[in-house]
């Protein structure tokens, strides 16, 4: 969900758009083809191109001082409320225009919004506790869409007529992959409602709308009939509106035709471990979101995310210690010269 600074691969150029500024993340415009030839992976299928594409970097090795982000946890606002945001509920004030993202072949789309025109923030791309930087495009979430479309070819992982379930959603690229590949309900979390109704919901109706129009041979069958529902509210509170729990007590939504006690097939989640304070809340939220015992989690992130202290390692120890799941390495993205990414799987034992 976030990226911060300096240090790109390939050909980089410092943006400062419009209403945003770089002081606390620094922006790269670059060319994923270049970004993609110059990086070393761990699977076969590792292209990331896209055209005039923005990646954001959260807190690389080299952070900025002065971001106050751990001294800012310490005294957060309360969180929002947790609701259902409808489809119908998109912004009409937010201005939201469309670019495409081509993902190893795949095309996707994913809107451009202001930060400042969304939640008035002229200085920040993050602010703890109220906006947690959900209008940006994070390296994360491609990285996750590569791994698991390598997954797919491998035959390890299949979409179809599967529950899914995407956290700290913002753009929702992998949740909308997701849908392409013929799953049968994807729900979309985000802590900010705003961004759900400014730029996830946009996404998915223009993302769905465009690969049906022109039938994509990488949607598995026929036309696209994912369910899909949004979800907003802090992780330690979320489960009580989401509809596809583990646990009766806290199923508050209904779908005739699914087990609603069943939980969720896949959770997907890119860039959400960053913050150590809000790794507890987060692991507990996985557990009870998701099926027993078939379940799997995809998690892309940062090794470490420097100058906040979380990582993927660092929730990778609260797995281990709690002992209910089984993880491995799905793909690691290093170039020699920034903070090596990785995605992993978890399986319940």
């Amino acid at each position: 969900m976030r990226e911060s600074t300096k240090e790109a691969c390939g050909e980089k150029k410092r943006l400062i758009t419009a209403g945003e500024s770089a002081k606390e993340i620094s922006i790269y415009q670059y060319s994923m083809s270049e970004y993609t030839h110059s990086r070393r992976q761990k699977w076969s299928q590792n292209s990331h191109t896209t055209a005039k594409e923005e990646i954001f970097r959260l807190f690389d090795e080299k952070p900025t001082s002065g971001l106050g982000f751990l001294d800012a946890e310490s005294s957060l606002p309360p969180p929002p409320p947790c609701l259902e945001v409808l489809a119908s509920e998109v912004s009409p004030s937010a201005k939201y225009t469309v670019e495409p993202v081509n993902i190893g072949g795949l095309t996707l789309f994913k809107g451009r919004v202001s930060t400042q025109e969304v939640f008035t923030l002229a200085n920040s791309d993050l602010v703890p506790g109220k906006y947690e930087g959900g209008l940006k495009l994070w390296e994360g979430s491609l990285d996750l869409i590569t791994a698991l479309s390598s997954e797919i070819q491998d035959g390890r992982l299949s979409f179809t007529g599967k529950r899914v379930l995407e956290l700290g959603c913002g753009h929702g690229l992998p949740g909308i992959f997701a849908c392409l590949k013929g799953a049968a309900v994807v729900h979309f979390q985000d802590f900010n409602s705003e961004v759900l109704q400014c730029l996830t919901i946009p996404n998915v109706t223009v993302n769905i709308k465009k690969i049906s129009q022109h039938l994509a041979p990488d949607v598995e069958e026929g036309p696209i009939n994912t369910e899909t529902r949004f979800f907003s509210g802090d992780w330690g509170e979320v489960h009580r509106v989401l509809s596809c729990v583990c646990s009766n007590e806290y199923n508050i939504g209904s779908h005739p035709q699914l087990d609603q006690a069943a939980g969720y097939d896949v959770i997907l989640m890119a860039e959400t471990v960053y913050s150590i304070s809000a790794l507890p809340n987060l692991y507990k939220l996985v557990k009870k979101c998701l099926s027993n015992p078939h379940g799997v989690v995809y998690m892309a992130a940062k090794k470490y995310y420097f100058g906040v202290g979380g990582g993927s390692r660092r929730f990778l120890a609260l797995v281990e210690k709690d002992g209910a799941f089984t993880s491995s390495l799905v793909a690691e993205v290093a170039d020699g010269s920034s903070n090596v990414r990785e995605v992993w799987k978890l399986h319940l034992k």
